[in-house]
């Protein structure tokens, strides 16, 4: 029997955008992700989440996804914990994104960056983060 992969941790994960001032905006102004250095060669934004990172990597050719929150909120997305669910969806709309309350009824709500990259905000609560 071959040898069992042993993940440890996740990493990062990279999304595709197709305006990097304008995904700089909406990552670090809308969701206020504190973005860290990089030294790669071609145009592109990091953001330090704890021990995890998002790569926002920039393609001007992209076509933007055309995932529609309000029909299903099964589709690839980017899970993040927040401690206060409403304020974050207050903030959203105020930015004019979509908002669209997660449709298992758990503390959870999912959105979208500017090129139709999907994210889940879910409300992690203080006694949860210390299990």
């Amino acid at each position: 029997m071959p040898p069992t992969i042993e993940i440890i941790s996740c990493l990062h994960t990279a999304t595709i955008v197709s305006n990097l001032d304008r995904s700089i905006e909406f990552y670090s102004g809308i969701l206020g992700l504190q973005r860290v250095d990089r030294a790669l060669k071609y145009p592109g934004a990091w953001y330090q989440i704890g021990e995890f990172q998002i790569h926002l990597i920039e393609n001007v050719d992209l076509v933007p996804n055309s995932i529609d929150l309000q029909v299903s909120t099964r589709n690839p997305h980017i899970a993040l914990g927040v401690r206060d669910l409403e304020a974050a969806k207050q903030q959203l709309l105020a930015a004019n994104c979509v908002v669209k309350m997660s449709n298992s009824g758990r503390a959870a709500l999912f959105t979208q960056d500017p090129d139709g990259n999907a994210i889940e905000l879910t409300l992690i609560s203080w006694q949860s983060e210390q299990l």
